[in-house]
C-alpha cells in the first residue's frame, strides 16, 4: 500500500492534536485514541503530579501488560481449543 491509499486521521489525545496516519479505517484509528486518552487521564487522575512524557510511558507500558496478558489468555485459549479437538477426535 503506497503512501496515498494510506488513511490520514487527526485525533486529539490528553489535549493535544496527532495526525495519524495508517491503513486503518478512521473510525478505528478515533476508537483507539480515544482508548489512549481515557487511559491517560485515568492513570493522571491517580497521579497528578506525572510530566506529559512521564504519563505518556507509563500508558505505553500499562498497555502492553495488558496485551500481554490477552496474547498469553489467547494461547492458552487455543491450546484448550487444540486439547479439545484433539480428545474429540480421538473418541
Amino acid at each position: 500500500m503506497s503512501q496515498s491509499d494510506k488513511t490520514r486521521t487527526t485525533v486529539e489525545i490528553h489535549n493535544r492534536s496527532y495526525t495519524i496516519v495508517g491503513d486503518e479505517p478512521a473510525h478505528h484509528v478515533r476508537m483507539v485514541a480515544s482508548l489512549v486518552d481515557q487511559q491517560m487521564r485515568e492513570i493522571q487522575e491517580a497521579n497528578r503530579s506525572l510530566d506529559t512524557t512521564r504519563l505518556a510511558v507509563l500508558t505505553a507500558v500499562n498497555t502492553m501488560n495488558d496485551y500481554l496478558k490477552l496474547k498469553e489468555e489467547y494461547t492458552e485459549l487455543l491450546g484448550s481449543i487444540k486439547q479439545k479437538k484433539e480428545q474429540d477426535n480421538n473418541d
